[in-house]
């Protein structure tokens, strides 16, 4: 990586067959071992980022949220507020909290008309409002499946684009991958001859030097 903006691709996965080996599979696999003995993570191995400000939108997310960090369990659903109880045996003859009773009873009764005419209300006026709701799902449905289409067409366009653009270059590397053996052999060839020239003629020397001295 030169910079942030520039990288250095060294792989060409529509060419490269080396990933189905199992020998470059093994080094691959040894070199994520290597580094996995390297790592040693903390309880917060996190904690070098930057925190976050968490924003709610109501005071009781902020409460829920609080609950869940602190492992607490959920209150169960209080039916306080539907219960009838009559004054205790010491209050029986408290007129006070016989009135306290009775304007609890006219409360639940209230209550209990409310939710009567809010069924009747969606009885009558909920199936249009239900079927508003689903032509606008509907709709949102069809908005997303076009983007997504048009997403995956972009996807597939670019994967044939480097699959074109790869194929092109491997066929040049191949080319080029196959000069360079070539120009390794004549070299091995030319450096042998001349191993052999050199040995040759140092025989000759030798050979000459001898006949000298035998003279």
């Amino acid at each position: 990586i030169n910079s942030m903006e520039e990288v250095l691709v060294d792989a060409l996965p529509y060419i490269d067959q080396e990933y189905d080996d199992p020998i470059f599979r093994e080094a691959a696999l040894q070199l994520i071992e290597e580094e996995a003995k390297q790592y040693r993570p903390t309880k917060n191995y996190l904690e070098y980022l930057p925190t976050t400000k968490t924003q709610f939108e109501s005071p009781l997310l902020k409460v829920e949220m609080e609950r869940l960090v602190a492992r607490q369990p959920m209150e169960t659903l209080s039916m306080k507020r539907y219960e009838l109880p009559q004054p205790g045996a010491a209050q029986k003859n408290d007129v006070g909290a016989w009135l306290e009773c009775v304007n609890n009873s006219v409360a639940q009764l209230e209550h209990q008309s409310g939710r009567i005419i809010n069924l009747e209300l969606l009885s009558q006026y909920g199936s249009n409002e239900w079927k508003i709701h689903n032509e606008e799902l509907s709709r949102m449905l069809d908005r997303e499946t076009a983007l997504l289409r048009s997403i995956k067409n972009e996807i597939q366009e670019v994967n044939w684009l480097r699959k074109t653009e790869q194929t092109q270059i491997g066929t040049q590397l191949s080319d080029l991958s196959h000069h360079w053996t070539t120009l390794v052999h004549k070299n091995f060839e030319i450096e042998k001859a001349c191993v052999q020239i050199k040995a040759e003629l140092q025989q000759q020397l030798t050979e000459k030097r001898g006949i000298q001295l035998d003279s």
